[in-house]
């Protein structure tokens, strides 16, 4: 089926269709709240009352993370009011360290942290609704074999990803309405949560005292206690993966210089907050010995503080996070490889608008396959894991790219700078690369099968490069 034709316009530059700015600042806010909580709320609280069983330090961790996320988005917030552009991250790179390095970050993006979330997130709303609806169960298995294993919960996770592509594909608008609404209901069911867990919930505000004779220290040295935050805040980098993703749509946000950088900040905030009280309701449901034994705190959290009936509304809930975190990545993530394609760095059709739709309608496309092509393959958290380190890598990265550009491109227009900068920006480098190099010492298995994965993109953007030479470039 052919794409509906449009009538020649008068200007060479008009011909070809252009994305619309159709996201308002709240929209914005939305579109990075939603892409930010998914899953990880509901289970990080484990890993981090292990290494850190204080009450005043489990909850100051959270805060530590909003911190530390924050100093990244001031710097980022200077590089989207510079170049206020589709691809975000990846136009950073590109400006500060040239076409490769910003490729293999689009690439590591497109073959395994993206695709690999939208599948990881798919997968996660469906097998959480298949506990209150068991048909749809991942009891229920398909297929079988290779390794391979196909339930239900995959062909409902499946519908999903097509369902949350198509509508982003058919107008930004719809897009943007699917994504605003489950924020919402996430929102609700959250505000719920915590306002009924302390109102009428049976927990115990002893639990927020410290055991006798258990001080801030924790019997630890500085150094012990430094390392011990080190590992609750992998936990927690994890819980605010994400506030990366309103770069990424900045060629669609209306005023884009001065609303990415609001909302980055706002919408961090405002995570912080949600977070810092969804771990109060986990603390006041249960002792932080008890938290560092459940794997999905939440629930075991539910069930304290009402009844073993509150299982079913709770997988409601996570089922609705997991469903909005996946729209704001697909929505997000095809930007990036729209605009590697407009560089002639990708596959040349992601670089086209739908003249109709007026939206990147085959990166969408390609996206949504690649994420399904990982939801069968069922090695989506695995490969996740391997690249993980490389993102916290690029923010680094990018985050010194703001110096290198204040030195580089000073005539460019900044209506945002950096707060505290240079040594607010310096810290979170300080912080980044001293997390990313621990990561390589201490789980180098990962850290190398994560480099192996961004290395194979080195062929592609050879070939990519020398084809574009022979094709025009979208503009």
């Amino acid at each position: 089926m052919s794409l509906p034709s449009v009538s020649p316009p008068s200007t060479a530059k008009s011909e070809s269709p252009s994305l619309v700015r159709g996201l308002s600042l709240l929209d914005s806010v939305l579109l990075l709240v939603g892409g930010i909580i998914g899953s990880s709320i509901f289970l990080t609280a484990k890993d981090i009352a292990g290494p850190l069983p204080h009450p005043v330090l489990f909850l100051l961790v959270w805060v530590l993370g909003a911190g530390i996320s924050l100093l990244g988005c001031t710097a980022f917030a200077e590089l989207g009011s510079m170049f206020p552009d589709s691809g975000g991250q990846y136009v950073y790179l590109r400006e500060a360290y040239g076409d490769l390095p910003a490729f293999l970050y689009g690439w590591m993006l497109f073959s395994v942290a993206n695709g690999g979330t939208i599948a990881a997130l798919s997968v996660a709303s469906a097998a959480y609704l298949g506990g209150i609806v068991p048909a749809i169960s991942q009891e229920h298995v398909l297929f079988a074999a290779a390794g391979i294993v196909l339930t239900r919960a995959h062909i409902v996770a499946l519908v999903a990803i097509f369902i949350v592509t198509w509508i982003n594909v058919v107008g930004l608008r719809w897009g943007t309405v699917l994504q605003n609404l489950a924020t919402w209901a996430k929102f609700a069911a959250m505000a719920a949560f915590v306002i009924l867990g302390f109102a009428i919930g049976k927990g115990d505000w002893h639990h927020f005292v410290a055991a006798p004779g258990q001080s801030l220290s924790l019997g630890l040295s500085s150094g012990q206690l430094v390392s011990a935050f080190g590992v609750a805040l992998i936990a927690v980098f994890w819980a605010y993966d994400g506030w990366v993703y309103i770069t990424w749509v900045s060629g669609e946000v209306k005023d884009p210089r001065r609303n990415v950088p609001r909302a980055m900040v706002l919408g961090v905030v405002a995570v912080g907050i949600i977070y810092v009280a969804m771990n109060m309701t986990y603390v006041y449901a249960l002792p932080l010995g008890e938290i560092a034994k459940h794997e999905i705190i939440a629930h075991s959290a539910a069930v304290a503080l009402f009844s073993p009936a509150a299982a079913v509304w709770l997988s409601a809930l996570i089922a609705v996070s997991c469903f909005g975190a996946m729209a704001s990545c697909t929505m997000s993530g095809a930007r990036v490889y729209f605009a590697m394609a407009r560089d002639g760095a990708f596959f040349q059709k992601m670089a086209e608008v739908h003249p109709k739709w007026r939206t990147p309608a085959f990166s969408l496309i390609g996206q949504g396959i690649w994420g399904a092509v990982l939801t069968l393959s069922g090695r989506y958290d695995q490969l996740y894991t391997y690249v993980m380190f490389g993102m916290v890598l690029s923010y680094t990265l990018t985050v010194i790219g703001l110096f290198i550009l204040r030195w580089k491109r000073p005539e460019l227009p900044r209506p945002y700078r950096c707060t505290g900068y240079p040594w607010l920006p310096a810290i979170y480098v300080l912080i980044g690369g001293a997390w990313t190099l621990n990561t390589i010492i201490t789980r180098p298995t990962e850290a190398f099968w994560g480099a192996a994965i961004v290395s194979i993109g080195v062929p592609g953007y050879l070939y990519w490069k020398r084809l574009s030479r022979n094709a025009p470039r979208i503009s």
